[in-house]
């Protein structure tokens, strides 16, 4: 069983990746929808890998020759080569080691047993994707603001309520000189996380790349009861001036909430820039 160790390694993983990239929408938890074709290609390749190395262990197994053990023997041959002397007695010496195995029954193809933890992750993300970022790392983050500077934005949609993300909010509320948010009823969607003194926030993920380089807009949500971590819900409401513009004290932006609704949590559960 060892001798096929790597295969069944390489097409574990494989089958993981393919899993969550080419069967389902799994991927977008860790990763922008932009690689996926990325991660694709890489499962094929481990389960090509993992086939080739299952092929090559059957027939390293198959073609391997048998071992025979040759016991030799002191019986002497009237025949034997040193004359006819009943007396003489043929010396076999062989100086054998006790030691020593005549077999050497070691394969060194064989995959090392502390190589078996390395399917632990592989089969965990094959059986148990983890889920998406949440209220954890949304908690940890420091403030998080956009980079644009004060300045003025452009104007919003007609009509109400206007949808917005959670980083275009954060931007008007923040940096926009012009006040394109005053009067305007919004709507967002995010997750909830919990702060202090029954504070709570609207919160969503904002990924470059993968979910390791993720940073965290953050609302916080006045005049509705907060709902459990980490639901995700889509909330209406107004902004509610806070601090001076550009100031650390204008962070987190604050909506005054007029509806709250749960919904499911959405496909990509990260905002986009």
């Amino acid at each position: 069983m060892r001798r096929y160790g790597a295969a069944l390694l390489l097409l574990l993983s494989g089958a993981a990746v393919l899993r969550i990239s080419l069967f389902s929408d799994l991927y977008l938890r860790y990763v922008q929808a932009g690689l996926r074709v990325y991660l694709v290609v890489s499962g094929l390749a481990l389960v090509v890998l993992g086939l080739l190395a299952a092929v090559r262990a059957t027939t390293t197994t198959t073609t391997e020759p048998p071992t025979e053990t040759t016991a030799t023997t002191g019986t002497y041959d009237g025949e034997h080569e040193g004359g006819d002397d009943p007396d003489h007695t043929p010396n076999h010496n062989h100086n054998h080691n006790p030691n020593h195995d005549d077999n050497h029954d070691h394969d060194h193809a064989r995959t090392p047993r502390m190589a078996w933890l390395l399917a632990v992750p592989a089969a965990a993300l094959l059986l148990f994707p983890p889920p998406a970022l949440g209220s954890y790392s949304a908690g940890r983050e420091a403030a998080q603001r956009a980079a644009q500077g004060v300045g003025t934005f452009p104007a919003l949609p007609a009509g109400n309520p206007v949808d917005l993300t959670l980083g275009q909010f954060t931007s008007r509320a923040i940096y926009d000189s012009g006040r394109s948010l005053k009067g305007r009823t919004v709507r967002m969607t995010g997750f909830v996380t919990r702060g202090a003194n029954g504070t709570w926030y609207l919160a969503r993920l904002l990924i470059t790349c993968c979910a390791a380089d993720a940073s965290t807009y953050k609302i916080q949500v006045k005049g509705a009861d907060a709902p459990v971590n980490d639901t995700w819900v889509t909330v209406t409401g107004t902004w509610h001036p806070k601090g001076k513009l550009g100031s650390e004290e204008a962070w987190p932006p604050v909506l005054d909430a007029t509806g709250v609704k749960t919904v499911k949590q959405p496909a990509n559960p990260y905002e986009r820039r």
